[in-house]
């Protein structure tokens, strides 16, 4: 701005006015500030800006990596709900500041927020970590969490009716002929417990008493599930469906069994849960439990700018839906 002045041969408070279209500046000295601005690639400095003003437009969104469960940021669920993120916030004109931290050290993930680099922290994953969210809320960080609504919870959730979900999924597979449906999928993550719950009223709806055997609590690793699924199979344990906690465990399920001699849909019914984009291209075309993730980007922003803005957390649960393809329909 120093070099604009001097150029220009006016003062910095009369550039600082002219960029900002100050009527108190006339239009021939506006215009050629403006000229000499981008000639030289003058951009505003906007952390400075928000600071001069009081001003902070940027949300911290922080991925925690487990190192249990080893999820990639590649996952395709984390991009779908990322890129989500990145466009709401945008449309509420806000910026994006991306970052992983250690799932057992939560309290880093405020840095970002306690140094005045973003004005509101939204987090992706709740994990088993559900007493260093409720720490991070005691701190009174403007906060909105993905994952689900759980008894004593301090911080807002935004997620899907993942018991909706659960009960839906194993419904369609009851009624597609299946007695025998296994679950995959770590229930002692909240999500996932809740799916397990769904999976469970549904088979309470028709009478029907899950079988241990056929309760598999997989982590989403992938050497993990192809051992469970191997496992199952070389037990000898009868199953002619499986409700996969997510949609790249049920990938995993559908190539182990394809493998082992066993074919999807004509031997053993899979459903997944997400719809992540390839579902509905994998060979066999995925059904899956739908994740409505277009609204959940813009309510999770939604809840942390309102959370900014003074109001107390406020968590929501998203509908879920099904939708049946070629992996869960007999011929």
């Amino acid at each position: 701005m120093a070099d604009i002045a001097r150029l220009a041969g006016v003062s910095v408070a009369t550039v600082s006015r002219a960029l900002a279209g100050s009527t108190l500046v006339n239009a021939a000295t506006r215009e050629r500030v403006a000229e000499l601005a981008r000639s030289l690639n003058y951009t505003v400095n906007v952390a400075a800006k928000n600071l001069r003003l009081r001003q902070n437009r940027t949300v911290s969104v922080v991925v925690p990596f487990d190192a249990d469960l080893r999820q990639p940021l590649s996952d395709p669920f984390f991009l779908s709900l990322i890129g989500n993120l990145a466009d709401a916030l945008t449309d509420r004109g806000h910026e994006m500041l991306l970052s992983r931290v250690d799932a057992n050290r939560l309290d880093l993930a405020a840095q970002g927020v306690e140094a005045g680099r973003a004005a509101g922290l939204i987090l992706v994953g709740q994990w088993r970590h559900h007493d260093q969210l409720n720490a991070l809320a005691v701190r009174g960080l403007p906060l909105a969490v993905w994952g689900a609504a759980l008894p004593g919870q301090a911080y807002a959730t935004v997620g899907s009716d993942n018991v909706q979900g659960g009960r839906l999924a194993t419904s369609h597979l009851w009624q597609q002929g299946a007695r025998r449906i296994a679950f995959f999928g770590d229930w002692q993550l909240p999500e996932v417990g809740q799916r397990h719950q769904g999976y469970l009223q549904a088979l309470e709806a028709v009478n029907a008493r899950p079988a241990a055997k056929l309760m598999l609590p997989v982590p989403f690793v992938n050497s993990a599930i192809e051992a469970a699924v191997e496992n199952l199979v070389a037990s000898g344990t009868r199953f002619d469906a499986v409700f996969a906690a997510s949609d790249l465990m049920a990938m995993t399920v559908i190539s182990t069994l394809r493998r082992l001699g066993r074919q999807v849909p004509q031997d053993v019914l899979v459903a997944g849960y997400d719809d992540i984009p390839l579902a509905e291209h994998f060979h066999p075309p995925l059904s899956t439990v739908r994740q409505p993730l277009g609204e959940a980007g813009p309510a999770l922003v939604a809840e942390v700018l309102a959370q900014i803005g003074g109001a107390r957390p406020s968590s929501r649960v998203l509908p879920t839906t099904f939708h049946a393809r070629e992996s869960s329909q007999r011929a």
